[in-house]
């Protein structure tokens, strides 16, 4: 991925250390670490400062495709993960109390069986009230808004199902049977031209958009990075491998139905399947996917590990958090006649 704009003195800092070689580099990553330990203290809102969410995503992306430019030995450069954990357990702490609030009413103790599991995410799922943007996409969205929100979607679809595959060599049976058929249909069942990123991008092609991984994470803002972040971060950390299967539980839950209104609002305006070959293809992956997902996954997971059903239910909380936070963004621009993006629109992107 090419190296994204700076966007304050962390990220700054971390670019500029990414640009030279680890061996060489002992004095500026010392300033670095100082540099995150000061924006911590300072940010009043970790999940939504541009600055340390650009600088997580870029530690994160050494352990995807990598940045254009930087030394691949950085990846597991000791002082470097230093400086991601130290911006990762304040992360953690806000995503916890956001997901706290998301979790009211849910009660279940670890001796629930799978059943129990999947019911109660399934509650979790149906309980969001807040601004539907598969609704205003469907019925209100203007082609401008259509391409804004291909580019919010573009930061993690274009990698599609990639954090969530860092979990399958650390479940077990069950779990782990459910992981992995999940993941062989989002990549595609062995065919390239199927997998889901694949479909994505055609569907940004067919509306003028450049399909090349990270060419739009300067337009978005740092919300959009926060909820892939949140993806790495559990996918990356084995003890947070039943946040990862929460994660994908309640986003496969909560996926058939919104990718309808999604196909339907680029209908709208004239798109063919093309097109809308994505969003259709989820219609019907995701409908079989949330029973997988919330009984052999995540049920099957607490089953075999009841002391991660705390987790389970984070990753699917703090999921939904960060997503009302995002719906609440998109759509509260949209309506007052604003871009939901950092720049100007996608083309100036």
């Amino acid at each position: 991925m090419k190296r994204p704009a700076p966007r304050g003195p962390l990220s700054t800092a971390l670019l500029t250390v990414l640009s030279g070689a680890p061996d060489d580099a002992a004095e500026d990553l010392d300033i670095l670490h100082r540099l995150a330990a000061a924006r911590i203290g300072e940010t009043p809102d970790i999940i939504d400062d541009d600055d340390v969410q650009l600088a997580l995503f870029c530690l994160y992306e050494l352990h995807y495709s990598g940045l254009d430019g930087v030394d691949d030995a950085w990846e597991w450069e000791p002082e470097l993960l230093r400086v991601r954990r130290l911006l990762e357990g304040p992360f953690e702490a806000a995503l916890r109390c956001a997901a706290g609030d998301a979790a009211e009413g849910l009660e279940l103790d670890s001796a629930a069986n799978s059943d129990q599991v999947a019911d109660a995410l399934f509650r979790l799922a149906a309980s969001d009230a807040g601004p539907s943007v598969s609704r205003y996409v469907a019925r209100k969205a203007s082609l401008e808004q259509l391409k804004e929100f291909l580019v919010h979607k573009s930061i993690y679809q274009l990698k599609e199902a990639d954090p969530h595959t860092w979990a399958i060599p650390r479940l077990t049976g069950r779990a782990k049977a459910a992981m992995v058929e999940i993941q062989a249909d989002e990549y595609g069942g062995g065919r390239p031209e199927r997998m889901h990123s694949t479909l994505f991008a055609r569907t940004m092609r067919g509306l003028g958009l450049d399909d090349r991984y990270g060419t739009y994470v300067d337009a978005v803002p740092a919300l959009s990075l926060a909820a892939v972040n949140l993806m790495s971060l559990c996918g990356l950390n084995r003890r947070l491998r039943g946040a990862i299967a929460g994660h994908l539980a309640i986003y496969e839950m909560t996926s058939s139905q919104p990718n309808r209104f999604y196909g339907n609002g680029f209908r709208r305006h004239g798109f063919g399947p093309d097109v809308t070959h994505y969003f259709d293809e989820h219609v019907e992956a995701d409908a079989v996917h949330e029973q997988i997902a919330g009984r052999d996954l995540a049920g099957g997971l607490v089953e075999a590990e009841p002391g991660l059903l705390a987790d389970v239910i984070f990753g699917a909380t703090a999921a939904m958090a960060i997503d009302a936070r995002m719906s609440a963004h998109l759509v509260g621009s949209w309506e007052n006649g604003r871009s939901s993006l950092r720049t100007a629109g996608p083309a100036a992107a």
